[in-house]
């Protein structure tokens, strides 16, 4: 079977992505050499989860409010309203707002910086509608 190994946010301005993830998920990222790839390390070693880039985006941005095209990563929180806080002070904006996803947990939708849809999950198995 296969599964995700790794993922890449695009971004116009790497190094403000970069930020914008560390000050709001706690990553640890760094450029990786003399090339435009930065490397995301999302948690320890041995621990669930996958690590990850940043890289420059080759083309346009994405429009606000443009359907999705590709891919979207749910990164799991200890507090959904705690980590919504932090993104909106740090320039996110809402795609979706908090909602339940019935014995899983509570889930919302951002935009970051370049307004690529991110969805951040915080479990809770006595989530309800």
């Amino acid at each position: 079977m296969s599964r995700v190994v790794h993922f890449e946010i695009h971004a116009a301005d790497p190094q403000a992505a970069a930020d914008f993830y560390a000050a709001v998920f706690g990553w640890t990222i760094e450029r990786w050499g003399d090339i435009e790839y930065w490397t995301v390390t999302t948690g320890p070693e041995g621990t669930p989860g996958i690590n990850g880039g940043i890289l420059p985006r080759r083309g346009p941005a994405i429009e606000p409010g443009a359907p999705i095209n590709g891919s979207v990563v749910t990164i799991q929180v200890e507090s959904l309203d705690d980590t919504l806080a932090v993104a909106f002070a740090h320039g996110a904006t809402q795609a979706l707002p908090r909602m339940p996803i019935p014995g899983i947990g509570w889930l919302a939708y951002i935009l970051d910086l370049d307004h690529n849809v991110v969805g951040v999950m915080e479990p809770d198995p006595t989530a309800t509608a």
